[in-house]
């Protein structure tokens, strides 16, 4: 991709896929008829749909910036990237200090195709794209990317931003989280949104069923199962809440009702 060409992939138009749908709910072009359907299928059961995702965008930012300024993390690794919508993590980090590198993952071939969008670094920072599912985490953590961007010695902030719920499968899902954060150094931070219907169990439960429609995993979870996400972490204040209470900017989190937001979020430390 040197050349800024884009390459030649399969972008599997045939089914539905999270980063597409998500990238549609954010006014984003970069989706397809089925990933439409799908998204506008979820409007009709849930409205909120918009509100939701929009809070996991800020939330991305904000726990982005609060390891950035206020735990000195200077490297990242963001798996289930999605389709770049600015402002990107790098954007955001490189703000608070321009040396710091990330390395990006995803699985779907459309990100690929507009990685180049993640690799305009500041100039003392960097970033790398490497093409990756995250159920094989082997592959990703021996990634060339991955070890010539990254300092293996120095904490790491994973981000896994709407990202589990795709892994159905909660032991796969665990084991699969658990031996990313096994690879990363002590003083590593882990910061996660964990699709929850605590909060909507009727109406969500019909989210999911759409989904499967469509071709697209889902797999809500409650807090408890959440929290096994972060177990061995020690968790930055608050804790895990949904992810619009989680240290936010403003006031603006007070208006949304609770059954508008479907994730857990929140930041565990590495010991």
């Amino acid at each position: 991709m040197a050349d800024g060409t884009r390459p030649d992939v399969d972008l599997r138009t045939d089914r539905a896929h999270g980063a597409r749908i998500y990238d549609y709910i954010l006014g984003g072009k970069d989706n397809y008829a089925v990933d439409r359907a799908a998204a506008e299928a979820t409007l009709q059961i849930w409205p909120a749909l918009g509100v939701h995702m929009r809070a996991n965008r800020t939330f991305m930012h904000r726990a982005a910036r609060f390891l950035a300024q206020e735990c000195g993390v200077r490297q990242f690794l963001d798996i289930g990237t999605g389709i770049p919508t600015p402002p990107n993590l790098h954007e955001i980090v490189q703000e608070v200090a321009p040396e710091t590198r990330v390395v990006y993952t995803d699985n779907d071939p459309i990100v690929l195709a507009h990685a180049r969008a993640l690799m305009t670094s500041a100039e003392r920072g960097r970033t790398a794209y490497v093409q990756s599912d995250m159920r094989e985490p082997d592959a990703l953590l021996s990634a060339p990317e991955l070890y010539d961007t990254l300092d293996q010695d120095r904490p790491i902030g994973l981000m896994l931003i709407a990202i589990v719920h795709f892994i159905e499968d909660d032991d796969e899902a665990l084991a699969v989280v658990r031996r990313i954060i096994d690879a990363m150094p002590s003083g590593s931070y882990v910061a996660a949104t964990v699709a929850t219907d605590d909060f909507a169990p009727e109406t969500l439960t019909k989210v999911a069923d759409t989904y499967h429609e469509h071709g697209e995993s889902m797999r809500f979870r409650d807090k408890a199962a959440a929290e096994k996400f972060f177990e061995g972490l020690d968790p930055v204040d608050p804790g895990i809440v949904q992810m619009h209470k989680w240290r936010p900017d403003d006031d603006e989190h007070l208006s949304v009702p609770d059954a508008d937001i479907a994730m857990y979020g929140g930041i565990g430390r590495k010991p």
